[in-house]
């Protein structure tokens, strides 16, 4: 993991910045070292109550899930998967505490939902707490732990491209690309004890857990894949489209235009 090297050197630097900033920062990365310790994607979990919900877009919505709103095709062979968002500013929910820190993550992925043994994912997360926004990229196969990427900076308006590569059901690469600044970074796995089905591909924002349970989920505004392609090809027509449901509240409206995108808002 790369953020207790990122605490590491600020804690470094404490002696060049007045003693409350120098508090403030060090208390700041010890709660992203924290939070990133334990953070962990997961599969789709399905939400409780009603699925019969009308969507406020108007289209039949086949599943709801507590973590997951976006995209899903269900197959055969998905071997590559890849789409690119616009990052967002992320706000505080309606209603929400500036003490509260609240997050949300766009990723793309492979298996999680009708295959749960593994999901080979990359993603960012976006973070705020009162007027502080940070950004993560990462890497996962689930169900081990997210990971940071060393080497690139996110920031919002950036056009960031997701791509997942299965080479084998034990092996793959993650791959993110700052289109706006030019910076592109790779994760490969081998060897892997947690097999891909290859029969899921998605295009997601989820409220992801850490330390067990999920976090406070962040107003995102709107999420866009675009360029959704599986296998350097196949777009999004068929997918299942599904929409992130708590305590009998639909949070967010996705749908897809044409065969390659995916559009998710917040909707708390």
């Amino acid at each position: 993991m790369q953020i207790p090297v990122v605490a590491a050197l600020l804690c470094a630097n404490l002696a060049l910045a007045a003693p409350g900033t120098a508090m403030r920062r060090q208390r700041h990365a010890e709660k992203i070292a924290e939070r990133r310790v334990a953070r962990t994607g997961n599969t789709l979990q399905p939400a409780e109550g009603d699925f019969n919900i009308a969507s406020t877009n108007g289209s039949a919505h086949v599943e709801y899930s507590s973590n997951w709103a976006g995209a899903v095709l269900i197959g055969t062979g998905y071997k590559t998967v890849t789409g690119s968002i616009v990052v967002p500013t992320p706000k505080v929910p309606s209603g929400g505490s500036s003490s509260t820190e609240y997050s949300a993550s766009a990723w793309v992925g492979i298996d999680g939902d009708t295959c749960e043994t593994a999901i080979l994912q990359t993603g960012v997360d976006f973070t705020i707490q009162g007027s502080s926004v940070s950004f993560d990229a990462w890497y996962e196969w689930y169900p081990d732990y997210a990971y940071d990427f060393s080497g690139i900076d996110i920031s919002a308006g950036d056009t960031v491209t997701f791509t997942v590569t299965a080479s084998s059901t034990a092996a793959g690469t993650a791959v993110i690309e700052n289109e706006t600044t030019g910076q592109k970074v790779t994760h490969s796995f081998s060897g892997e004890s947690d097999k891909l089905c290859q029969t899921n591909a998605e295009w997601i924002v989820e409220d992801y857990s850490s330390g067990g349970s999920l976090v406070s989920f962040a107003d995102f505004g709107t999420v866009q894949f675009t360029g959704a392609s599986v296998n350097g090809g196949t777009g999004v027509s068929g997918a299942t489209i599904i929409d992130i449901q708590q305590s009998s509240k639909v949070l967010t409206d996705c749908s897809t235009s044409g065969s390659s995108t995916v559009v998710c808002s917040y909707t708390g």
